[in-house]
């Protein structure tokens, strides 16, 4: 398989879809084993006990993956998920997008799977799968979880309109689904409105604009408002504002920032910067850029951070050492809200192990490990 970085990302999903089609998955082979590498002394007196990763695994191979990185006993889990669950012969599935903690539940969302994975939080153990169409993106609230998921086959341009489902943590049920834009991403909950960001991203020249807003009391759709186009991420501060990214088109409109007051539901400012993603600690957003441009055949990077505050872009880097320009390609990012710690993956080529790094305050790399296949989303455990 070509490497990504060789041809457009929609011309990759392509590709990558039809070798779906074409390829076996992992149904005949071995439950692979978990591999536990030292790499910290023991710290059991940290506020952050460990966190979870998860490693996408491209589409098709029935390769995605769950790490823990235990900060109590100093050692990387890598596939754990298999571990503690080899009944699973299929492994996680295909395509992990994302994951989220809510009480003593641990929440994967497997894309091409079609399914949510449920499993204790503490010991990685599978409960149970819920089956949700396409879902891409998890997040909580009130003893309710919310799934974004785009619904018809993957890559179809005539897919319908998405949808929110909505699931009790406790019956682990779902309890209803809203429809709102085109292939919806990521979400975030401000007081009692949930936020979506629509992309619209399988009709490239016609994609979505919107990020619609919830009230979750009534379960219905308030209001769309207008952003951009092929909207992606959406991260909400501690002063009612969102901050929602758009990918542009890969051509000649680039990737921005676009802030959103939620108390009148009017974009209030924009950052002209290139950010596939981001983190909002404290008052800080830590972001990076792994934009593609069609006309170069390149992705252009670059990493920074954003006073949500002040909302004004900061000189200063999370990165200072150099070590940037070992990443090839950013993919996930989170921080230790306690000792500021940044943790970055690098998904490389997409068809080999990535690798996590770890960042002191002043930017300076304190580790790394190898990971899964595309490592990409966290699950932050505190005590």
């Amino acid at each position: 398989m070509k490497k990504m970085k060789a041809i457009t990302r929609y011309a990759c999903f392509l590709l990558i879809l039809l070798s779906s089609f074409l390829g076996a998955c992992r149904k005949d082979l071995q439950v692979i084993p978990e591999e536990l590498v030292g790499i910290l002394p023991a710290d059991p007196s940290r506020q952050l006990q460990g966190f979870y990763l998860v490693n996408e695994g491209n589409m098709g191979m029935n390769k995605a993956s769950l790490d823990y990185m235990d900060f109590s006993t100093g050692v990387y889990r890598r596939n754990m998920y298999n571990q503690m669950n080899p009944a699973q012969v299929n492994g996680l599935g295909d395509v992990a997008n994302d994951v989220g903690i809510y009480g003593s539940k641990l929440y994967v969302v497997v894309n091409i799977s079609n399914k949510v994975e449920v499993m204790d939080a503490k010991s990685g153990k599978r409960i149970q799968q819920i089956n949700v169409t396409n879902p891409r993106y998890i997040t909580f609230k009130d003893g309710k979880a919310y799934v974004s998921a785009y619904l018809g086959q993957v890559g179809v341009p005539d897919a319908p309109n998405g949808v929110v489902v909505q699931i009790d943590t406790a019956s682990l049920k779902e309890e209803k689904r809203i429809e709102v834009g085109r292939q919806p991403e990521e979400m975030a909950v401000v007081g009692q409105k949930l936020y979506v960001a629509n992309s619209g991203g399988y009709t490239p020249l016609n994609y979505d604009t919107r990020v619609s807003v919830i009230d979750l009391n009534s379960f219905s759709v308030v209001k769309n408002i207008d952003v951009a186009i092929n909207l992606h991420r959406l991260k909400a501060d501690k002063y009612g504002d969102i901050y929602v990214t758009s990918r542009g088109n890969y051509l000649d409109i680039h990737s921005k920032i676009y802030v959103i007051d939620t108390k009148t539901d009017l974009i209030k400012t924009r950052f002209d910067i290139g950010a596939s993603n981001l983190v909002i600690d404290d008052d800080i957003a830590y972001f990076y850029g792994s934009e593609w441009s069609s006309n170069t055949g390149k992705f252009s990077l670059s990493y920074g951070m954003l006073d949500v505050k002040q909302e004004k872009i900061l000189n200063t880097k999370f990165i200072t050492d150099g070590t940037d320009a070992k990443i090839m390609i950013p993919y996930g990012i989170a921080v230790d809200k306690y000792t500021k710690e940044v943790f970055v993956t690098d998904a490389r080529d997409y068809v080999s192990p990535g690798v996590l790094y770890c960042f002191d305050p002043a930017g300076k790399k304190k580790w790394s490990v190898v990971t899964g296949d595309i490592p990409a989303h966290f699950a932050m455990v505190y005590k």
